[in-house]
Protein backbone atom coordinates (compact mmCIF):
# COMPACT_ATOMS: atom_id res chain seq x y z
CA UNK A 1 0.00 0.00 0.00
CA UNK A 2 2.79 2.56 -0.29
CA UNK A 3 0.35 5.71 -1.56
CA UNK A 4 -2.59 4.75 1.21
CA UNK A 5 -3.87 8.10 2.03
CA UNK A 6 -5.33 6.60 5.65
CA UNK A 7 -3.33 7.85 8.49
CA UNK A 8 -1.64 4.67 9.81
CA UNK A 9 -0.67 2.10 7.39
CA UNK A 10 1.39 -0.07 9.42
CA UNK A 11 2.33 -0.69 12.89
CA UNK A 12 5.75 -2.19 13.57
CA UNK A 13 8.52 -2.55 16.43
CA UNK A 14 10.94 0.50 16.04
CA UNK A 15 14.50 0.42 14.80
CA UNK A 16 16.85 -1.94 17.24
CA UNK A 17 13.63 -3.02 19.41
CA UNK A 18 13.94 -6.27 20.66
CA UNK A 19 11.34 -8.52 22.44
CA UNK A 20 11.85 -8.44 26.29
CA UNK A 21 10.86 -10.33 29.18
CA UNK A 22 8.76 -7.92 31.25
CA UNK A 23 5.38 -6.42 30.66
CA UNK A 24 4.30 -5.05 27.96
CA UNK A 25 5.90 -7.35 25.89
CA UNK A 26 5.21 -10.47 28.04
CA UNK A 27 1.30 -9.72 26.48
CA UNK A 28 0.69 -12.16 23.23
CA UNK A 29 -0.56 -9.08 21.28
CA UNK A 30 2.04 -7.19 22.18
CA UNK A 31 4.38 -9.73 20.92
CA UNK A 32 2.82 -10.63 17.58
CA UNK A 33 2.40 -6.69 16.86
CA UNK A 34 6.73 -6.05 17.88
CA UNK A 35 7.25 -9.79 16.15
CA UNK A 36 5.38 -9.26 12.58
CA UNK A 37 3.91 -5.92 12.79
CA UNK A 38 0.39 -5.00 12.04
CA UNK A 39 -1.33 -3.51 8.83
CA UNK A 40 -3.81 -1.33 9.27
CA UNK A 41 -6.91 -0.80 6.94
CA UNK A 42 -8.71 2.18 5.86
CA UNK A 43 -12.26 2.63 7.71
CA UNK A 44 -12.76 1.30 11.06
CA UNK A 45 -11.27 -1.25 12.94
CA UNK A 46 -11.96 -3.04 15.92
CA UNK A 47 -9.75 -4.70 18.67
CA UNK A 48 -12.40 -7.08 20.80
CA UNK A 49 -10.84 -9.45 23.65
CA UNK A 50 -11.17 -9.92 27.61
CA UNK A 51 -10.05 -7.85 30.22
CA UNK A 52 -6.27 -7.99 30.18
CA UNK A 53 -5.80 -9.37 26.78
CA UNK A 54 -3.75 -5.79 25.39
CA UNK A 55 -6.26 -4.13 23.94
CA UNK A 56 -6.12 -0.67 25.26
CA UNK A 57 -2.42 -0.92 25.92
CA UNK A 58 -2.48 -1.27 21.85
CA UNK A 59 -4.77 1.36 21.28
CA UNK A 60 -3.03 3.36 23.77
CA UNK A 61 0.71 3.35 22.65
CA UNK A 62 -0.61 4.16 18.95
CA UNK A 63 -2.37 6.80 19.79
CA UNK A 64 1.00 8.21 21.74
CA UNK A 65 2.88 7.27 18.86
CA UNK A 66 0.85 9.33 16.33
CA UNK A 67 0.93 12.43 19.06
CA UNK A 68 -1.71 12.82 21.07
CA UNK A 69 -2.09 13.02 24.62
CA UNK A 70 -2.00 9.56 26.56
CA UNK A 71 -5.03 10.60 28.72
CA UNK A 72 -7.33 11.46 25.88
CA UNK A 73 -7.80 14.82 23.40
CA UNK A 74 -6.70 15.67 19.98
CA UNK A 75 -3.18 15.77 18.72
CA UNK A 76 -1.49 19.20 20.09
CA UNK A 77 -3.59 18.54 23.69
CA UNK A 78 -1.58 18.01 26.39
CA UNK A 79 -3.75 16.34 29.65
CA UNK A 80 -1.32 15.14 32.04
CA UNK A 81 -3.00 14.37 35.47
CA UNK A 82 -0.60 11.16 36.44
CA UNK A 83 1.84 9.30 34.32
CA UNK A 84 0.19 5.52 33.89
CA UNK A 85 0.59 4.46 30.13
CA UNK A 86 3.26 2.07 29.24
CA UNK A 87 6.32 2.46 27.19
CA UNK A 88 4.99 0.70 24.02
CA UNK A 89 4.44 3.35 22.18
CA UNK A 90 8.34 4.46 22.82
CA UNK A 91 8.62 0.80 20.98
CA UNK A 92 6.90 0.83 17.95
CA UNK A 93 6.61 2.88 14.61
CA UNK A 94 4.07 3.86 12.67
CA UNK A 95 4.08 3.86 8.84
CA UNK A 96 1.91 6.97 7.38
CA UNK A 97 -0.25 7.14 4.68
CA UNK A 98 1.24 9.25 2.11
CA UNK A 99 -0.59 13.02 2.32
CA UNK A 100 -3.18 11.45 5.32
CA UNK A 101 -4.46 13.75 7.58
CA UNK A 102 -1.93 14.06 10.65
CA UNK A 103 -4.76 15.52 12.94
CA UNK A 104 -5.77 12.48 15.49
CA UNK A 105 -8.58 12.26 18.54
CA UNK A 106 -7.90 9.84 21.13
CA UNK A 107 -11.20 9.20 23.33
CA UNK A 108 -10.53 6.98 26.35
CA UNK A 109 -13.40 6.48 28.99
CA UNK A 110 -11.18 6.40 32.13
CA UNK A 111 -9.91 10.11 32.12
CA UNK A 112 -12.78 11.84 30.66
CA UNK A 113 -13.84 13.65 33.42
CA UNK A 114 -9.50 14.95 33.47
CA UNK A 115 -10.01 15.62 29.74
CA UNK A 116 -13.22 17.90 30.44
CA UNK A 117 -11.45 19.58 33.39
CA UNK A 118 -8.87 20.34 30.46
CA UNK A 119 -11.43 21.66 28.22
CA UNK A 120 -12.89 24.40 30.72
CA UNK A 121 -8.85 25.22 31.97
CA UNK A 122 -8.18 25.86 27.92
CA UNK A 123 -11.13 27.02 26.38
CA UNK A 124 -11.32 27.20 22.86
CA UNK A 125 -11.23 30.29 20.85
CA UNK A 126 -13.54 28.82 17.96
CA UNK A 127 -16.48 26.87 19.55
CA UNK A 128 -18.48 27.25 22.84
CA UNK A 129 -18.24 24.30 24.82
CA UNK A 130 -20.90 23.47 27.19
CA UNK A 131 -19.73 22.72 30.89
CA UNK A 132 -19.28 19.12 30.71
CA UNK A 133 -19.14 18.29 34.39
CA UNK A 134 -22.60 19.05 35.04
CA UNK A 135 -23.71 17.00 32.20
CA UNK A 136 -24.60 13.12 32.73
CA UNK A 137 -21.70 11.29 32.31
CA UNK A 138 -23.26 9.73 28.79
CA UNK A 139 -24.34 13.46 27.63
CA UNK A 140 -20.67 14.23 28.10
CA UNK A 141 -19.44 11.52 25.98
CA UNK A 142 -22.29 12.31 23.29
CA UNK A 143 -21.08 16.12 23.52
CA UNK A 144 -17.57 14.78 22.91
CA UNK A 145 -18.99 13.30 19.72
CA UNK A 146 -20.81 15.78 18.23
CA UNK A 147 -18.40 18.31 19.00
CA UNK A 148 -14.72 16.88 18.16
CA UNK A 149 -15.83 13.91 16.13
CA UNK A 150 -16.20 16.42 13.01
CA UNK A 151 -12.48 16.43 10.99
CA UNK A 152 -10.42 13.79 8.82
CA UNK A 153 -7.57 12.37 10.82
CA UNK A 154 -7.57 9.31 12.91
CA UNK A 155 -9.59 8.38 15.82
CA UNK A 156 -8.46 6.14 18.95
CA UNK A 157 -11.24 4.83 21.45
CA UNK A 158 -10.83 3.03 24.37
CA UNK A 159 -13.87 1.56 25.13
CA UNK A 160 -16.24 4.28 24.45
CA UNK A 161 -19.50 2.40 25.55
CA UNK A 162 -18.79 2.39 28.83
CA UNK A 163 -20.69 5.48 29.38
CA UNK A 164 -23.47 4.87 27.13
CA UNK A 165 -26.82 3.18 26.61
CA UNK A 166 -27.96 0.85 24.01
CA UNK A 167 -29.45 4.05 21.94
CA UNK A 168 -26.29 6.23 22.49
CA UNK A 169 -24.04 3.37 21.45
CA UNK A 170 -26.06 2.96 18.37
CA UNK A 171 -25.53 6.57 17.50
CA UNK A 172 -21.79 6.30 17.83
CA UNK A 173 -22.14 3.29 15.18
CA UNK A 174 -24.12 5.95 13.16
CA UNK A 175 -20.82 8.78 13.98
CA UNK A 176 -18.27 6.03 13.08
CA UNK A 177 -19.89 5.26 9.81
CA UNK A 178 -20.36 9.06 9.34
CA UNK A 179 -16.62 9.51 9.99
CA UNK A 180 -15.06 6.88 7.78
CA UNK A 181 -17.31 8.26 4.90
CA UNK A 182 -15.31 11.48 4.81
CA UNK A 183 -12.15 9.72 5.02
CA UNK A 184 -11.31 9.65 8.63
CA UNK A 185 -9.29 5.78 10.73
CA UNK A 186 -10.92 4.40 13.19
CA UNK A 187 -9.27 2.01 16.01
CA UNK A 188 -11.47 1.14 18.14
CA UNK A 189 -10.96 -0.89 21.34
CA UNK A 190 -14.38 -2.64 22.62
CA UNK A 191 -16.42 -5.18 24.51
CA UNK A 192 -19.75 -4.11 23.19
CA UNK A 193 -21.20 -6.35 20.41
CA UNK A 194 -23.68 -3.37 19.40
CA UNK A 195 -20.21 -1.02 18.88
CA UNK A 196 -18.33 -3.60 17.01
CA UNK A 197 -21.12 -4.58 14.85
CA UNK A 198 -20.66 -1.92 11.48
CA UNK A 199 -20.68 -3.28 8.81
CA UNK A 200 -17.52 -3.58 6.53
CA UNK A 201 -15.17 -2.88 9.73
CA UNK A 202 -12.38 -4.95 10.32
CA UNK A 203 -12.60 -7.53 13.63
CA UNK A 204 -9.38 -8.31 15.30
CA UNK A 205 -9.80 -10.41 18.32
CA UNK A 206 -7.25 -10.08 21.02
CA UNK A 207 -6.60 -13.44 23.40
CA UNK A 208 -4.19 -15.54 24.27
CA UNK A 209 -3.08 -16.72 21.20
CA UNK A 210 -2.28 -12.75 20.09
CA UNK A 211 -4.35 -11.30 17.29
CA UNK A 212 -6.65 -12.81 15.25
CA UNK A 213 -8.58 -11.39 12.40
CA UNK A 214 -12.68 -12.67 12.89
CA UNK A 215 -15.99 -11.82 11.88
CA UNK A 216 -18.74 -10.09 14.18
CA UNK A 217 -20.82 -13.26 14.61
CA UNK A 218 -17.44 -15.19 15.22
CA UNK A 219 -16.50 -13.42 18.09
CA UNK A 220 -16.07 -14.83 21.49
CA UNK A 221 -18.31 -11.82 22.83
CA UNK A 222 -21.10 -12.08 20.94
CA UNK A 223 -21.20 -15.68 21.15
CA UNK A 224 -21.36 -15.57 25.36
CA UNK A 225 -24.03 -12.57 24.94
CA UNK A 226 -26.47 -14.34 22.69
CA UNK A 227 -26.41 -17.38 25.31
CA UNK A 228 -26.61 -15.31 28.17
CA UNK A 229 -29.42 -13.54 26.84
CA UNK A 230 -31.37 -16.37 25.64
CA UNK A 231 -30.93 -18.50 29.26
CA UNK A 232 -30.04 -16.35 32.09
CA UNK A 233 -30.24 -18.33 34.65
CA UNK A 234 -27.69 -20.79 33.03
CA UNK A 235 -25.04 -18.30 33.90
CA UNK A 236 -26.84 -16.76 37.57
CA UNK A 237 -26.81 -20.17 38.76
CA UNK A 238 -23.90 -20.75 39.41
CA UNK A 239 -22.59 -17.03 40.77
CA UNK A 240 -25.86 -16.23 43.58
Amino acid sequence: MPFADHPVRRVAAGENVSLRSHWPHTIPAVRQLLSDGLDLEAGVTFLVGENGTGKSTLVEAIAIAFGMSPEGGSTGARLSTRSSESSLSADIHLTRGAGAARWGFFLRAETMHGYYTYLEQNPSSYREDPRFHELSHGEGFLEVLRSRFDSPGLYCLDEPESALSFSSSLALVGVLSELTGAGSQVLCATHSPIVCSLPGATILEIGDWGIRRTTWAELELVRNWRAYLDAPDRYLRHIL
